[in-house]
């Protein structure tokens, strides 16, 4: 069965970096668009980052641009978050999240995302 596990999370300050890992298995990943959305305590699911499954587009939501970059590496089925400049805002569960549609463009809508993992907790201190 497809899994995905997170890992990377923790406590940081503001100002920190964390970087996100997402372990895919029994998918073929390279068949797949990857995401990772986040949910903080009371709000919705919002999405974060995705990249097509070449790696070659990406998308952002415009409250983490040029603080975090989604990359990721298809000969080890993972998928990682690169957070950076850490804000007390960024705190959440984040969750990744795969894409089986082959849709030329990344998808932004939890809808979309077929798989998705249990969740690691960021949790940045002021």
């Amino acid at each position: 069965q497809v899994q995905l596990v997170e890992s990377g999370g923790g406590l940081v300050q503001a100002g920190g970096s964390l970087r996100l890992s997402c372990a895919a298995s029994g998918l073929t990943f390279n068949f797949y668009a990857m995401a990772w959305f986040r949910q903080a305590t009371g709000k919705e699911r919002e999405f974060v980052g995705g990249i097509n499954r070449s790696g070659s587009s990406k998308e952002y939501a415009d409250s983490v641009k040029g603080r975090f970059t989604i990359y990721r590496e298809n000969a080890k089925n993972t998928v990682y978050l690169q957070m950076s400049s850490l804000k007390p805002e960024d705190t959440a569960v984040y969750y990744c999240a795969a894409d089986r549609s082959r849709s030329i463009e990344v998808q932004v809508t939890a809808s979309a995302y077929n798989y998705w993992g249990q969740g690691t907790q960021v949790t940045v201190s002021s």
